[in-house]
């Protein structure tokens, strides 16, 4: 476990699947992150690595070999080596080697490093290419923000405020998590889609032509928001256990299968890879005001 503390922010996260486990507000006293009740949702912020979602027959087809692939990848589940950490930043790694070979067979090493910035979160993922081939994966993040904020509020009044205007269409899930090819229309009011007990009830909205790449956890009723920005992510998505105090703001690189036949890695939707000798990057922030 290592903290993070600066006057705004003090944040905590762990080895396994070097995970967010507390992000507290000082000004405030607010517990942003939601704090993993196993009998609601086990996690707090897990990180998507190598994959995004399931895969069909759960199997990564690579080089011609299926190989077993759990949803969302394993990293979120394996211990990272702390590789280097200040007062206010830290950065873990995972390399491959027996507990990654079986599953995903490339020479890698993913890092995950974390920095405070006055009231800004900053979440950096790279991926290093350490084999002879190039390296094709997914990646993404899974951070559940408690929501409401404080006792006396309710999840009614909170929405996510989109920073351009949108006309939302969610890919829709089958009941096993692949996408059916059907779309659906997700209303709005405004640029703000209302939090509500039903909302996730078909499962995740996820969002893959979204003109905003800033959205923001509002409330109705004070002014204290979480903002998150996803630059370098090109699909979004948000989901909460129906009736759970919480939402999930996922920015990705990567998402689940689509149903029919398997697709070799190289052709599975929105897929990123590493040349060798390579580094690839990409961030995302959450601001607390």
């Amino acid at each position: 476990m290592t903290t993070l503390e600066n006057d705004f922010l003090r944040v905590t996260t762990r080895s396994q699947g070097a995970e967010l486990t507390s992000i507290l507000h000082k000004p405030t006293g607010i517990e942003h992150l939601w704090q993993a009740d196993p009998a609601v949702w086990g996690w707090h912020a897990p990180n998507l690595f190598p994959v995004v979602g399931g895969c069909l027959n759960n199997e990564l087809l690579i080089d011609g070999k299926a190989y077993p692939m759990e949803r969302h990848g394993f990293a979120r589940k394996l211990a990272f080596d702390l590789l280097d950490s200040t007062p206010t930043t830290v950065v873990w790694g995972l390399t491959s080697g027996k507990q990654t070979e079986p599953h995903f067979p490339y020479g890698f090493t993913f890092q995950i490093s974390y920095e405070l910035i006055d009231e800004q979160l900053i979440v950096t993922y790279k991926v290093f290419n350490q084999d002879t081939k190039p390296v094709y994966f997914s990646v993404g993040a899974h951070p559940a923000f408690s929501v409401p904020f404080s006792a006396g509020e309710s999840y009614g009044d909170y929405y996510i405020d989109f920073n351009q205007p949108e006309q939302l269409e969610t890919h829709m899930l089958s009941k096993d998590g692949f996408f059916t090819g059907e779309t659906r229309t997700v209303a709005l009011d405004g640029y703000k889609l209302h939090l509500t007990d039903h909302l996730f009830d078909q499962d995740a909205l996820v969002f893959k032509q979204l003109n905003s790449r800033r959205v923001a956890i509002r409330s109705t009723t004070h002014a204290h928001s979480v903002d998150i920005e996803f630059p370098d992510f090109s699909y979004l998505g948000i989901w909460a256990k129906p009736g759970a105090p919480f939402v999930c703001i996922e920015p990705w690189l990567g998402c689940a299968d689509s149903e029919g036949s398997p697709k070799p890695i190289q052709q599975k939707e929105a897929i990123q890879h590493v040349d060798v000798g390579g580094e690839f990057s990409a961030s995302f922030t959450i601001t607390f005001s």
